[in-house]
């Protein structure tokens, strides 16, 4: 079971938590959401959590909600109360190597190529198209050598 999952049992049964949500969600403000969903689900997989996103009255996206192995993030559209504000996530996946190249293709920007790490992960960095670092990596145990 994902970390970020471990607490849904102690909050399924309080009402102030949505179901299905950990009480610290991360919440990434964009100009564009559509953008971002877009290049998650390419990239990583993500799948969208709510049938329908919360949307503005001349339809664009404000509001959505993804799972990424396990994880939820959110994000909204920016606007002139509520800057965008990129960030970085450190998300571990399964295969690092291919999702590197998926994020490539889904226009990310390579920061750094997959490369064993000295803290026992193979890792590589990307920027999405929103601006957000995610730092991808599969935990290997083994560290690299110090040259």
């Amino acid at each position: 079971m994902p970390p970020c999952m471990d607490t849904m049992s102690s909050t399924r049964s309080q009402t102030h938590v949505p179901p299905g949500f950990p009480p610290v969600t991360p919440f990434i403000t964009v100009e564009d959401p559509d953008q971002l969903v877009n290049f998650a689900k390419a990239a990583f997989g993500a799948e969208e959590l709510r049938e329908q996103r919360g949307r503005t009255p001349d339809g664009k996206t404000m509001h959505a909600a993804l799972r990424i192995e396990g994880c939820i993030i959110e994000t909204g559209r920016a606007s002139a109360k509520w800057k965008a504000m990129p960030t970085a996530l450190h998300l571990y996946v399964r295969d690092v190597d291919s999702a590197y190249a998926r994020a490539l293709k889904a226009g990310g920007v390579s920061l750094h190529e997959v490369r064993k790490m000295e803290y026992g992960e193979r890792a590589a960095a990307v920027q999405d198209p929103c601006g957000n670092h995610w730092y991808i990596a599969t935990y290997t145990g083994t560290p690299a050598e110090k040259v």
